[in-house]
């Protein structure tokens, strides 16, 4: 059981989990930081985003993802990076990239900076036929707020799937993090874009970040005999 919810495994198979941690067992490194999508490397292998608000824990969980502490760079000062990361593993298994979107939410951006995000975020978005998917974070301790629902809408309108993954599950008891799984899994119902499965995950703990390695390793097109 290495979930907080305790139903985290059981959906993934023993090959699926391996092919996640051959994925993320490559080293890791820094591509590039963009603010425009002309500066983009070329689409020329799948790959992902990581969304969420600032303080979400999107740099943390990122780093226990590719196992690399510091990679994804946190800020103390919400909003402050607004440039769009882009990661790679060293040539290997399967070529992809990940991409770490600016966060959102902060109150006391300038709504310029604000307007920067947002367009940069939709360039983005419409522009990349090689992303498979977003992960959207989103905190346990908070559920889906306003914010997350205007950027839901957002990757609606674009058709972008996306997945809701809650962060800091070892914060709440199970009963309390079963709630807010289950309200957020209603929420997603309506919903044309969203995947129907929530992850929950603790970057402190680990919970949840070997059946996300999965996922990803899955997106990627990792080949499942040769992770075994």
């Amino acid at each position: 059981m290495t979930g907080p919810t305790g139903d985290e495994e059981a959906a993934f198979s023993a090959a699926e989990l391996a092919a996640g941690d051959r994925l993320f067992l490559r080293p890791w490194r820094f591509v590039k930081g963009v603010i425009g999508i002309e500066h983009l490397p070329p689409g020329d292998r799948p790959e992902v985003a990581f969304a969420g608000r600032s303080n979400v824990g999107k740099s943390s969980l990122i780093n226990a993802l590719v196992r690399k502490h510091g990679l994804a760079r946190t800020s103390n000062t919400p909003g402050r990076t607004q440039e769009l990361n882009v990661f790679e593993p060293e040539p290997g298994l399967v070529d992809c990239y990940l991409f770490d979107l600016p966060g959102y939410g902060f109150a006391k951006a300038p709504k310029a900076k604000v307007d920067q995000w947002t367009d940069l975020v939709k360039d983005y978005l419409r522009g990349r036929p090689t992303l498979s998917r977003v992960f959207l974070l989103i905190d346990s301790r908070h559920g889906l707020k306003d914010i997350d629902r205007d950027i839901m809408g957002m990757l609606d309108a674009s058709a972008v799937t996306y997945q809701i993954v809650l962060t800091k599950g070892d914060k709440l008891n199970a009963y309390k993090l079963q709630a807010v799984k289950t309200a957020t899994t209603q929420v997603i119902a309506k919903h044309p874009a969203a995947f129907p499965d929530v992850l929950v995950t603790s970057a402190e703990k680990g919970h949840g970040v070997p059946e996300l390695r999965a996922t990803v390793a899955q997106l990627a097109g990792v080949d499942l005999a040769a992770a075994t």
